[in-house]
C-alpha cells in the first residue's frame, strides 16, 4: 500500500518566513544548551596572562611578575649590579645558558642579599634581548635637599632641572654631573622624568654616587637657595651671557637646566641670578638637555680649576 503524500502549505510557510533574516545561530538562542555555555562563559573571570603548567597552583598574581621598571640583558644587569645601583631582586630564566656574567651577577647578588629567582623565559619575552636575565629597580630614596646640602664639604655645585621628562636625558645629566664634581641632582616631583630604570640604566652606576633630591616647587627651592648665599644661573638658548663668560663659577651655585624644545619656564627664568647661553653655529638653534648640563659642568669645573 502506498502512503498517501502529504500536501504541502502551498507557499504559504514561505511566505511566514519571509523578512525574518536567517535562522539564529544554536548559541544566539536563549533557551538552546549552547547559549547557556556561551553565557557562563562570558561570567567566568579571566586571568590576565596564561600561567606555566608549574607556577598554576595559586591563583594569586605572582609578585615578581615582570613590569616597567627592569633593566635586562646580561651586559646591563651586570653593570648595574657593579654599580651598586637599589635592586628589588634578579630574575633569571631556568634553562638559561650560563656564563661568567650570569655566574658574577648571581654572586653579586648574594653579596648584597638581593633576591634572586628563577622564572620561566616567556616571562622575559615582552622584553626585547633580555638575554635570559632581569633586575627590578627598587624605588629610589629620594634624600631631603637641606641634608644633601648640609653635607656638601668644599663650593657647592647643584645641577636642577626644569621640565625634563626624558629618563635617558635625567641619567645621562646625573652622569656629567658626577663626573664634574656636582653635589647633587634637583629634580620636581610634577612634569619630570623620575628615577626609573631607564635614568639609572643611562647613569652608568653615576646615581649611586651622586644624590638625586626631588622638590615640590622649583622657584621656591631657588628662593631659598639665593636667601642661603647660592647663585642661580639658567642654561637657556636665548640666555644674555656666553657661558664662557660667566664670572660666578666659583661661588655656591645652582645650574638649571631647562627641558627639551621649551627650556626653561618663565617662572624659573626670572628667579634666576642669571642666565647663559652656549654659543653655537646659526645652522643649530639648540642642544640637547643632557649634552648642554655637560657643556656647562665641564665650564664651570675649568674655572674652578683654575682658581
Amino acid at each position: 500500500m502506498v502512503a498517501k503524500k502529504k500536501p504541502g502549505s502551498g507557499g504559504n510557510n514561505k511566505r511566514r518566513l519571509a523578512g525574518k533574516g536567517p535562522t539564529p545561530k544554536a548559541e544566539d538562542r536563549t533557551y538552546h544548551p549552547a547559549a547557556k555555555r556561551k553565557a557562563a562563559a562570558a561570567n567566568k573571570p579571566k586571568s590576565s596572562a596564561r600561567r606555566p603548567k608549574g607556577d598554576r597552583e595559586q591563583n594569586a598574581p605572582r609578585e615578581y611578575e615582570v613590569q616597567d621598571d627592569v633593566i635586562v640583558g646580561r651586559n646591563p644587569v651586570l653593570e648595574a649590579l657593579r654599580a651598586g645601583i637599589a635592586v628589588k631582586r634578579v630574575m633569571v630564566a631556568r634553562g638559561v645558558d650560563i656564563d661568567e656574567r650570569i655566574t658574577e651577577i648571581v654572586e653579586l647578588a648574594r653579596q648584597a642579599r638581593i633576591e634572586v629567582i628563577d622564572i620561566n623565559r616567556k616571562e622575559l619575552d615582552p622584553y626585547p634581548a633580555h638575554q635570559g636575565v632581569a633586575l627590578r629597580v627598587a624605588p629610589y630614596k629620594f634624600r631631603p635637599l637641606n641634608e644633601v646640602v648640609s653635607k656638601i664639604s668644599g663650593v657647592p655645585l647643584l645641577v636642577a632641572l626644569d621640565g625634563v621628562t626624558d629618563p635617558r636625558n635625567l641619567g645621562a645629566i646625573i652622569r656629567s654631573a658626577c663626573a664634574f664634581g656636582a653635589s647633587a641632582i634637583v629634580i620636581p616631583e610634577r612634569r619630570a622624568a623620575g628615577m626609573t630604570a631607564v635614568a639609572w640604566k643611562s647613569s652608568a652606576g653615576a646615581a649611586a654616587r651622586t644624590p638625586v633630591v626631588q622638590i615640590k616647587n622649583m622657584t621656591a627651592t631657588i628662593h631659598d637657595l639665593q636667601s642661603e648665599g647660592y647663585f642661580v644661573v639658567g642654561l637657556d638658548a636665548g640666555g644674555d651671557v656666553p657661558l664662557s663668560e660667566m664670572a660666578v663659577a666659583d661661588e655656591p651655585l645652582m645650574i638649571v637646566i631647562g627641558g627639551e624644545g621649551k627650556g626653561l619656564s618663565r617662572l624659573v627664568r626670572e628667579s634666576c641670578d642669571l642666565v647663559v647661553s652656549i654659543p653655537m653655529s646659526s645652522d643649530m638653534e639648540s642642544l640637547n638637555a643632557s649634552v648642554a648640563a655637560a657643556i656647562a659642568l665641564y665650564s664651570v669645573s675649568e674655572k674652578r680649576s683654575k682658581k
